[in-house]
C-alpha cells in the first residue's frame, strides 16, 4: 500500500525507524536490497551541527541514490536553525524532514528539544510553521504519547503541528517515562489518528512480526507503520509483512545460513562505506545483535568483539560453525532447548545509544 506525505507519494507504507548507531547507511542499503522497505529515517541529527558542517553530522545524513526514499530526523530548539538545516537537506535531495519531538535523553530535553516539546504544542507549532514555510519537501513530526500515563499530550500536539503544516505524524506508543518498558498503548495511537484531520499517522512500537504489524493497523487505524528493533533483528520483516498481508500466510523463519549471508553483506557494506578498520570496529556491536537469533553464540560473540578485518570475520564464522554443531540435531537444526525464543511483543532492547530512543 502506498503512503502519501504531502507532495510525495511513497510506494510502501512500511517504514524504517531510526536506531541510533545501528540503522545507518549500510543497514538501510541492506534492507532495500532485501525488498519492500519504504521510507527510511536517519539517526537523530543536531540542526546546528549540520549547519556547521560537523563531520559526524554529515556522516549521519550520508546517502546514495539507492537509499531512497529517505527522511532525516532533526532536533534543535531554534526555529531558524531547523529551517536552514531543512533547506540544506532539501538541496541534498532528501525526501522528508522529520522533527524529533519525543527523544527523552536529558541533554536534548534540556535545550527545549525532543520530548520537551510534548508539553508545549504552541512552541512545536511555531517550529513546524517556520520550516514548512521555507521548504517544499514534506515535514513530519516524531512524538511519543506524552511525558507519562497521566499526561498524554500527543493528540493535542498532533493537531497543533498539523495546523502548522506538518505532512504526517509518527507516534511511538509509549510515554517518555516508559522508555521501552511495558506494552505499547495502541489506544493512545488511535487517539492521535482520530485527532488529526487529514494527514497520515504512522504507528511505531513493538512491531516485531507480521501479526504485530496487522494488529497495529487494525487497532489504531494508522496509515503506515515504522519499524525499528524488529527490522534489525529480522531484516526480512518488510517482505514478510507484505507477504502476510497479501496471502494471510506467514513465511518461514530465515535459516542460519540466510542470517549469515545477510550478516556478511552488512559487513561488506560497512567496509565499503567506512573502510575496513573503522567498518569492522563499528560492526562489532552490530554482529552481537544479529547473533541473538543464532541460538548459542558465546564463542561467536567472544571473538566478534575484537573483529579487526574482513578476513578475520570469515575465520570467526568457520570456527563458530564447528563450535555450534554440538547444539544441532541430526537434520542440522538447533535442538529444542537451544532455539531462540519467538519474537513477539516482549522484546529485549539492544544495549547502546538506541536504548534511549
Amino acid at each position: 500500500m502506498r503512503l502519501q506525505l504531502g507532495n510525495r507519494t511513497l510506494d510502501s507504507n512500511l517504514c524504517l525507524a531510526p536506531l541510533a548507531g545501528y540503522t545507518g547507511l549500510p543497514f538501510r542499503l541492506l534492507l532495500r536490497e532485501l525488498g519492500h522497505t519504504g521510507l527510511c529515517t536517519t539517526d537523530l541529527v543536531n540542526a546546528r551541527s549540520l549547519l556547521e558542517h560537523n563531520r559526524k553530522a554529515l556522516a549521519l545524513v550520508a546517502s546514495r541514490p539507492a537509499d531512497r526514499p529517505l527522511a532525516v530526523q532533526l532536533y534543535g530548539p531554534v526555529p531558524e536553525e531547523l529551517r536552514d538545516a531543512a533547506l540544506l537537506l532539501e538541496a541534498r535531495g532528501v525526501d522528508v524532514v522529520d522533527i524529533n519531538m519525543g527523544c527523552p535523553v536529558r541533554k536534548i530535553c534540556r535545550t527545549g528539544s525532543g520530548a520537551a516539546l510534548l508539553g508545549d504544542p504552541a512552541k512545536a507549532a511555531r517550529l513546524v510553521q517556520t520550516i514548512t514555510a521555507a521548504v517544499h519537501i514534506p515535514v513530519t513530526c516524531k512524538m511519543r504519547l506524552g511525558t507519562d500515563a497521566r499526561h498524554l499530550a500527543a493528540p493535542d500536539l498532533a493537531r497543533a503541528v498539523e495546523d502548522a503544516g506538518a505532512a504526517g505524524i509518527i507516534v511511538h506508543g509509549r510515554t517518555r517515562q516508559q522508555g521501552f518498558t511495558g506494552p505499547v498503548n495502541l489506544t493512545g495511537i488511535r487517539a492521535v489518528v482520530q485527532a488529526v484531520k487529514k494527514i497520515p499517522v504512522i504507528g511505531n512500537g513493538d512491531i516485531t512480526t507480521p501479526v504485530a504489524a496487522k494488529r497495529m493497523f487494525d487497532e489504531t487505524g494508522c496509515a503506515a507503520v515504522s519499524i525499528g528493533r524488529g527490522a534489525f533483528y529480522n531484516p526480512w520483516i518488510f517482505q514478510h509483512i507484505r507477504h502476510f498481508f497479501a496471502t494471510g500466510a506467514l513465511l518461514p523463519e530465515p535459516t542460519f545460513d540466510d542470517r549469515l549471508a545477510v550478516l556478511r553483506r552488512h559487513l561488506d557494506l560497512m567496509v565499503e562505506i567506512y573502510g575496513e578498520a573503522d567498518g569492522c570496529r563499528q560492526f562489532r556491536k552490530i554482529a552481537l545483535q544479529y547473533s541473538r537469533r543464532f541460538g548459542p553464540a558465546r564463542e561467536f560473540d567472544r571473538r566478534m568483539v575484537q573483529l579487526s578485518s574482513r578476513a578475520e570475520f570469515e575465520e570467526i564464522v568457520a570456527a563458530y560453525r564447528h563450535w555450534r554443531a554440538r547444539f544441532l540435531d541430526a537434520t542440522g537444526e538447533l535442538l529444542p532447548a537451544y532455539r531462540p525464543r519467538a519474537l513477539g511483543e516482549s522484546f529485549t532492547v539492544p544495549t547502546g545509544p538506541n536504548e534511549f530512543w
